[in-house]
């Protein structure tokens, strides 16, 4: 066994081994001459021994090396080293067609005819070239991430027949062309058959033939009816079902001739998907006798074809891990679980043999039969007679005649829409000898332990010991929950209920998410739902409102107003005096925002005290003062021009400028003014500056620049007496 880090032919290194089977194990390499990964197909010891399978498996492989077309994955070599032989693939990331399959349950009419003309597309340039699939299926099929379809595995089928690996499949069972179970030729037809019957899984999502074992389904290839695929969707076009009927025909003439005729049908179905342009030849009528070969004669038939260079085949598809954390990622290498698909080789000719007996058999009794039944009716021999000539009375007991049973028949019932249980109660009313198949299907409509569907339908006659198949519904399928983060509300509303999900609404401010769109999910986006759970969704309210409106404080008192503005989570502004004739004086007359007005939290109100009615005894000017208790001066000695003024009604006054120094502080300063508002004293000091300095003002021959020290103190008049 091959480990990561080994290399073949100094070349190829390997990375990790990804798949193994019955005859090959499967790599993952780096291709160091070329720089790029490639998949590699090791043959296992017990066949690299057998130096005539070796030969045919390498010429096989080089025969599909020639093989270039986009859906088809590529060979790119063929060796041995020091024993080991191998073959060097493309490398293709992507899913195989069967696993796509079972994660959709089927797929939409369009996206099928899609595929199987990208996989037809690739079997025409394999026939053109005279080789030969024999295997097409839909775990040999890959779509890459660029929903590339890609057909795996061409061109080494042929080196395994039944002289060299009895064990292995020359082709699942559930794909088997009817000339393929017979151990028959296979050629182009066989191929387009095996595609039939994977557009009839890629449709419905079932296979249309299954059975307890491989050889019961082999016989259904051979001999069964497949359920048409309208009866299991009607919603299928008539034209696409016509198609799959022709690739599905037991005789390989009624099918396309070719797989460019097969591609032309299936564009035409997408433009015209109800026209009745499928054209099923007729079945040849014939007496021929059948012909019995025997054993010596199908091995020489084998083996001439071997050397006719006519039909060649695919290598068996090596089985792999299905591990769930790499189906997104599976390559070329066919990663399947070892019981995905029952396989068998061709069906042995004794079996024909025996069937052929037995109905030579069955033909000898039904002439005894017949035989029997014409003499005693017709009387054509005569009774035996006794003595005088008259007739001797005998009773005769008769003997047993092997005679074929009668068979009985019963009508279908619909048990559709049943319970299981109740289904196999009204089944069994009509036969207890009826005989029950079935399988279970995710269903979005109906309830778990339902039956969905029913095969024959409703009011067919079946043998009452015939076979019923019931498809029984699993209940709705999980699903990961969308992600709807960052949604508007009803968008993210249509996308659950689309889902058959229940919505439930809570909101909360946020200030990163928009109004009305979605927050959060409960449970979280990617979190496993099913049809019918509830899903909680938080919307935003956008950021959590912090404006206020403005409480009308008008006829308040200054505390009163200044209060009231704090609970709101403002605060007071400016407060001015003027006179009124409607407001007491001390009261609140005016306020700046008005009352009812919408502001952020923590703005500011300005205020204007009323000072009562104007008349002739309004003092004629009023008092305040100031203490500037902060000292300009950094240490004793200090000293400098000091100018201090004061801003009342937008009107600024000069207090007082001259020399100072460090013992002059704290200085206090009475004030008069005519006007009852308040007042802000401001400090300035002077620096001696040079002429042309930027604010620089002559005093007594100096040049000075005055500085704000940069504190200010507020001033409150009163009335004078």
């Amino acid at each position: 066994m091959l480990k990561p880090g080994m290399y073949i032919s100094d070349r190829y290194e390997i990375i990790d081994k990804v798949g193994s089977g019955g005859m090959a194990d499967v790599y993952k390499a780096k291709c160091h001459r070329l720089n790029r990964y490639v998949a590699i197909k090791v043959l296992k010891p017990e066949f690299s021994d057998d130096t005539n399978f070796v030969k045919k498996f390498r010429g096989e492989a080089q025969s599909a090396a020639g093989l270039s077309h986009p859906n088809i994955v590529s060979v790119y070599d063929v060796g041995d080293d020091n024993g080991l032989y191998y073959i060097v693939m493309e490398l293709v990331e992507g899913i195989t067609l069967k696993h796509f399959i079972e994660r959709k349950g089927k797929l939409e009419v369009k996206e099928a005819v899609g595929i199987a003309i990208q996989i037809a597309m690739g079997m025409e340039a394999a026939h053109n070239n005279h080789i030969i699939h024999r295997d097409i299926k839909p775990q040999n099929i890959i779509i890459s991430k660029e929903g590339k379809v890609k057909v795996t595995d061409f061109g080494i089928a042929k080196a395994t027949n039944s002289n060299t690996i009895t064990s292995n499949a020359m082709g699942s069972v559930h794909y088997l062309s009817p000339e393929q179970a017979r151990g028959g030729y296979s050629d182009e037809k066989s191929d387009i058959y095996s595609l039939g019957i994977t557009m009839y899984e890629m449709l419905s999502g079932q296979v249309p033939f299954a059975g307890d074992n491989t050889v019961s389904v082999a016989l259904l290839h051979i001999q069964g009816e497949a359920i048409p695929l309208r009866e299991i969707d009607p919603s299928i076009p008539l034209s696409v079902e016509k198609i799959v009927q022709k690739c599905m025909q037991k005789k390989p003439e009624r099918r396309y001739l070719s797989a460019s005729e097969l591609i032309a049908d299936l564009k035409r179905s997408i433009s015209n998907p109800n026209g009745d342009f499928v054209v099923i030849p007729a079945a040849a009528a014939t007496d021929s006798p059948t012909i019995t070969i025997s054993e010596e004669e199908v091995s020489h038939i084998k083996n001439a074809s071997f050397h006719s260079g006519r039909n060649t085949g695919s290598f068996d598809t090596v089985k792999g891990n299905t591990n769930p954390d790499l189906r997104h990622t599976n390559t070329n290498l066919n990663k399947k679980v070892k019981d995905d698909e029952e396989e068998i080789d061709q069906v042995d000719p004794r079996i024909e043999k025996i069937i052929l007996i037995g109905s030579i058999i069955v033909g000898i009794i039904l002439v005894a039969l017949i035989i029997f039944f014409t003499v005693n009716i017709f009387h054509l021999f005569p009774n035996n007679k006794g003595e005088n000539n008259n007739p001797v009375e005998t009773t005769a007991t008769p003997t047993a005649t092997p005679t074929e049973e009668e068979v009985q028949t019963v009508i279908m019932p619909s048990v559709v829409g049943y319970s299981l249980t109740d289904a196999e109660k009204m089944l069994a009313e009509k036969s207890e000898d009826l005989q029950i198949i079935k399988t279970e299907k995710a269903s979005d409509t109906d309830a778990k332990g339902i039956v969905m569907e029913q095969y024959p339908a409703k009011g067919a006659e079946i043998d009452s010991d015939g076979e019923v198949r019931l498809v029984v519904s699993l209940g709705p399928d999980s699903f990961e929950l969308p992600d709807v983060y960052n949604h508007p509300q009803k968008e993210a509303e249509t996308t659950l209920t689309d889902k058959g999900l229940k919505v439930k609404f809570n909101s909360e401010y946020n200030d990163t998410v928009a109004e009305g769109s979605v927050i959060s999910t409960e449970p979280i986006r990617g979190s496993l739902v099913k049809e019918g759970d509830t899903i909680t969704v938080l919307l935003s309210k956008g950021p959590e409102d912090t404006t206020v409106l403005v409480p009308d404080v008008r006829n308040l008192s200054k505390a009163d107003a200044v209060a009231k503005l704090k609970e709101k989570g403002l605060a007071a502004g400016n407060i001015t005096k003027d006179y009124s004739d409607t407001y007491a004086k001390g009261k609140v007359m005016n306020q700046g925002p008005t009352g009812g007005s919408e502001v952020t939290k923590g703005s500011a109100v300005d205020l204007v005290l009323s000072l009562g009615p104007q008349g002739n005894d309004t003092p004629k000017s009023y008092t305040g003062s100031v203490t500037i208790d902060e000292n300009p001066f950094d240490y004793p000695g200090d000293s400098g021009i000091i100018l201090i003024q004061m801003v009342q009604d937008g009107k600024t006054t000069t207090l007082q400028k001259e020399n100072k120094d460090y013992d002059s502080f704290p200085i206090s300063i009475s004030i008069s003014s005519r006007s009852g508002s308040d007042a802000t004293v401001i400090m300035f000091i002077g620096r001696e500056a040079s002429e042309g300095d930027p604010g620089a003002v002559s005093e007594n021959g100096k040049w000075v620049v005055y500085e704000e020290y940069g504190n200010s103190w507020n001033v409150t008049f009163t009335p004078e007496n």
